[in-house]
């Protein structure tokens, strides 16, 4: 599995744990408000890589002082190695936490079967009816994420769904829409956009939300996901 980076501690990306974060390089999707473009446009050079064995002998230093490993992106499950990785973390006494976009349903229900993740994070990007244009691909094929939510609603795994709201991209009638696609989460948040030059569009390209616009939206989406909250406002 090939590594592009790691943080050493987090105290916000595992809810209620101590971790490190994991960043892996490339994704299918081309969401033109991602704000890590290095890790899903590869530069002249390739993406960034981190030797594993720098990895493994952080990790072997912090066991009994980490709770968890978080796995992000890019995304995560297109990486060949992940299943190895995952059962390694676990071998070293760590808690997996796994972030994707959902796209690689077949992955995501082998890992979490076989023991080896212990929370799921997914981006849910937008309403069914405005995927495709939110995650940049025109001939998307939605009914793997279509699976993995009807899979994360089941209860198999704990679980978050995640929305960055985008001013262009999600209107109040799109966040409804999403509300009626995630009923019965257990857990969703809804995230503000940032700006910055790491964007995949470009700086400049994107508005956010104003926090209160966020605000007035929650009455009509808790009436749907009563568990729906802010974060990072």
């Amino acid at each position: 599995m090939q590594i592009a980076g790691f943080q050493k501690l987090t105290l916000l990306d595992y809810p209620g744990r101590t971790a490190a974060t994991v960043f892996t390089p490339g994704c299918d999707f081309r969401c033109p408000f991602c704000q890590n473009r290095d890790l899903v446009i590869p530069g002249r050079d390739g993406f960034p890589s981190v030797p594993m064995e720098d990895l493994l002998s952080f990790l072997g230093k912090r066991r009994g002082l980490l709770d968890g490993i978080c796995i992000t992106g890019g995304e995560p499950l297109m990486q060949p190695g992940i299943e190895a990785f995952c059962a390694q973390m676990k071998e070293m006494g760590f808690l997996v936490k796994l972030d994707t976009n959902g796209s690689f349903h077949d992955r995501l229900r082998c890992l979490v079967d076989q023991g080896l993740v212990d929370y799921v994070a997914v981006d849910v990007k937008n309403r069914p009816e405005r995927y495709a244009e939110t995650v940049g691909i025109e001939d998307l094929d939605l009914s793997p994420v279509c699976e993995t939510v009807a899979y994360l609603l089941e209860g198999a795994v704990d679980y978050e769904f995640r929305t960055t709201v985008v001013d262009g991209l999600h209107e109040e009638a799109d966040l409804i829409g999403l509300a009626r696609w995630v009923e019965g989460a257990t857990a969703w948040y809804l995230q503000q956009f940032v700006d910055s030059e790491s964007v995949l569009a470009g700086e400049g390209t994107f508005r956010a939300w104003e926090p209160e616009r966020l605000r007035a939206v929650l009455p009509k989406l808790r009436e749907i996901v009563p568990t729906v909250g802010l974060r990072g406002l």
